[in-house]
């Protein structure tokens, strides 16, 4: 099993609120996560209200996709057990 990655690892940069409220994200963050201009992004804030976490929309709708296809799946095998009885 892998090792989570140390703080270090996950730092790529500290960023500036501007007057609109607007950051730059770092280049080596987008070159990570593959964006584009034009890409979307959902922000998350963090509980305790001091983090904001930025996630590449296309990550979450192959996510609901994935998890729409196991439901189904349940279903049906669900459905063929029902059947067999």
């Amino acid at each position: 099993m892998d090792q989570p990655e140390g703080l270090n690892e996950l730092f790529v940069g500290a960023v500036t609120v501007g007057e609109r409220g607007q950051v730059v994200i770092p280049a080596q963050a987008r070159e990570q996560m593959a964006l584009h201009p034009g890409d979307r992004l959902l922000a998350f804030t963090h509980p305790t209200g001091q983090m904001v976490c930025l996630c590449k929309l296309t990550m979450l709708e192959l996510a609901a996709e994935l998890l729409s296809r196991l439901q189904l799946e349940e279903k049906a095998e669900a459905d063929d057990e029902d059947g067999e009885q």
